[in-house]
């Protein structure tokens, strides 16, 4: 049958005149036919292969991800951590650069024999190397040493052993070495702060990371980076510290050397500025004695002593005779006595209830005010019972006394006073006890907080671990946390100061403390000071931990003095723990001389002038005068 379409008709015609033969077209329209089909097929396996080849490089699976070669490489740029300096900028902690070993277990030639290659290499045992790389043969990092020294990084480079890599690492180094160790703390070995201001301002001296992505050839040559892949790096903000390096210097070697001269279990040395609450210097020591039983032990300081606790914040004891002031200024405070007023002191015994007080010395009858400057245990029982139990008790908490300083030492304790109503109720026997320092705990920062009330207007300070800003005033404080090297931050506020007892009351207990200095038992420490101190010694016996009651041969003595009398710049208590009662016990004659030395050194160092007359024996020039005219009368 003809076809009789015009197209077919056409085809067919042009074939004849072509080849002559109409079959022969037919072949051809065929073979074009078949190369379409073919070559649709071939393009749907091209865009098959192109959609499949896309998959994979957008969304791989697990397991080829980890046999697949990156293309880019992220490098993590170092933040460098703040610096830690003290009150005049010294560095007390800082960073640097080291670097780390790290092995990739598919890079190395043979990964059975990196790890001897390595030991051979450093000179060190290559087993323990060899199970934290078997372990994770399937990574492609492996850390095997957290810090090399700089000799060790020159071998290293040297060798080029292949699949051994070394990463840059911020190092933390102590600059001020062991001396304000337990101040500054320590950090873990990812760098954040694990002790002491390290963790106590970790958001202050923490940096942000930055990081920069490229994409690289196969061998690992940089070939591009886009703006976008590139972020710098933040440094942490230093932080200024309340403490001087000098000052601390100087009562580390006064506490010392007496710890030492008197064979002690330890002791504390603080030194405060009253007037801003700014803690100058704080050192505490621990020292075992082969024939004495230990005062206190602490194992971390002994690993490290940045990891040692700060005992000045978080170890408690009685104060003894040092808490005679508060009590006093209590009982006059509260009207309840005057400094006048003559006390019979019983010849040193004295009945009270049911129990029986002694003084050290036998006295007759003294007025008030020499009660204090004799450290007369009777008097102040007689006047602390004529309180109530809830003025009594007041009178301790007003002066910050069962409440933490918030000095921002970690783990301070707030001390123990005894509550009116718990099952050990506050009675009789805990008025009397509390008046001579015995029935309470304190830490040594509360005492020094204590005692800055006598050296202010009857408030206290917040003591601080951080350096106040200059340009403010006593009244208005930074936060602890708010001072740094960028200034003032965003936080500035008032701190609502703490009354302790009225201004006129804080000056007539100044005075009196004075009089301990030239005619009590700080009469030791006042030989050789070039400085007014007012002050107070306590010999406490200390605690018998085992059958209870105290030890009657073993003591803790303390003393504590504020200077100049005028303008007071410092407070100083110092606290030496279990000392042989053969070569001293006596707070006034062993801790005083103590506090008096880092008087006279510490503001010397600061710039004080002496404000007393050479040759009158320690007096000032008011008292000095004061004295010739009642010898002339006497004459």
């Amino acid at each position: 049958m003809i076809n009789t379409r015009p197209k077919a008709i056409w085809r067919a015609c042009r074939c004849w005149i072509t080849h002559g033969n109409p079959e022969s077209c037919d072949i051809e329209v065929r073979s074009q036919r078949l190369a379409r089909a073919l070559a649709w097929c071939f393009g749907l396996i091209m865009l098959a292969v192109l959609v499949q080849i896309g998959r994979l490089q957008m969304f791989p699976s697990e397991n080829l991800r980890k046999h697949a070669p990156q293309t880019s490489t992220l490098r993590q740029e170092i933040a460098f951590r703040g610096s830690i300096r003290d009150r005049r900028g010294r560095t007390l902690a800082t960073s640097r650069v080291g670097y780390r070993m790290f092995v990739d277990p598919q890079w190395c030639d043979d990964v059975n024999t990196i790890a001897a290659d390595i030991g051979q290499l450093l000179g060190i045992d290559p087993i323990a190397i060899d199970r934290l790389i078997q372990k994770r043969l399937d990574t492609r990092y492996v850390r095997v040493l957290p810090f090399l020294t700089d000799a060790q990084i020159e071998v290293v480079r040297q060798a080029s052993l292949k699949g051994v890599g070394l990463e840059p690492v911020l190092m933390r180094h102590r600059t001020g070495g062991d001396l304000a160790a337990a101040i500054v703390g320590t950090v873990r070995q990812d760098g954040t702060g694990l002790t002491g201001a390290e963790q106590r301002f970790e958001g202050l001296l923490t940096g942000s990371a930055g990081s920069l992505r490229y994409l690289r050839d196969v061998q690992r040559r940089a070939l591009w980076v886009q703006p976008v892949d590139y972020s710098a790096s933040t440094a942490g903000e230093d932080v200024f510290l309340s403490i001087d390096l000098e000052i601390q210097r100087i009562a580390f070697e006064e506490l010392t050397a007496t710890v030492e001269a008197v064979n002690a279990g330890g002791g504390h040395l603080l030194v405060v500025d009253p007037q801003t609450g700014e803690l100058l210097a704080a050192v505490d020591v621990i020292r075992h004695r082969e024939d004495f039983e230990d005062y206190t032990t602490d194992e971390e300081r002994e690993t490290d002593p940045a990891l040692g606790r700060m005992r000045c914040a978080t170890d408690m004891y009685e104060p003894g005779s040092t808490f005679k002031p508060y009590v006093w200024a209590a009982a006059i405070d509260a009207g309840v006595v005057t400094a006048d007023e003559v006390f019979d002191l019983q010849q040193g015994s004295f009945i009270l209830g049911r129990r029986r007080i002694r003084d050290a010395h036998p006295y007759d009858e003294y007025p008030f005010d020499m009660v204090l400057i004799k450290s007369s245990n009777i008097g102040m029982a007689q006047a602390a019972v004529r309180m109530s139990h809830d003025q009594m008790r007041d009178a301790i908490l007003s002066f910050g006394f069962g409440t933490s300083t918030e000095s921002g030492f970690l783990g301070e304790m707030p001390g123990i006073v005894t509550s009116v109503n718990s099952e050990r109720k506050w009675t009789e026997y805990t008025q009397a006890s509390v008046s001579f320092g015995q029935e309470i705990a304190v830490t040594p920062l509360q005492m020094v907080r204590a005692f800055c009330a006598f050296a202010r207007d009857g408030t206290l300070p917040r003591l601080r671990l951080t350096c106040a800003a200059p340009g403010i005033s006593d009244g208005l404080l930074l936060p602890a946390q708010s001072w740094n090297r960028a200034g003032l931050g965003n936080e500035r506020r008032a701190v609502l100061e703490q009354r302790a007892i009225a201004e006129s009351i804080a000056l007539q207990t100044r005075h009196v403390l004075r009089r301990v200095m030239l005619e009590g038992t700080g009469r030791a420490a006042n030989e050789g000071a070039r400085y007014s101190m007012f002050a107070k010694s306590g010999t406490p016996q200390m605690p018998d931990r085992v059958n209870g009651g105290y030890h009657q041969d073993r003591y803790v003595p303390s003393f504590i003095a504020g200077a100049p009398f005028d303008l007071p710049r410092v407070v100083v208590l110092c606290v030496i723990e279990d000392p042989d009662k053969r070569i001293g016990h006596y707070g006034g004659s062993l801790c005083g001389p103590v506090v008096r030395n880092v008087v006279n050194r510490t503001l010397e160092y600061m710039g004080v002038p002496s404000d007393l007359v050479e040759g009158t024996g320690g007096l000032t020039a008011a008292e000095a005068d004061r004295e010739t005219e009642l010898m002339s009368r006497a004459d």
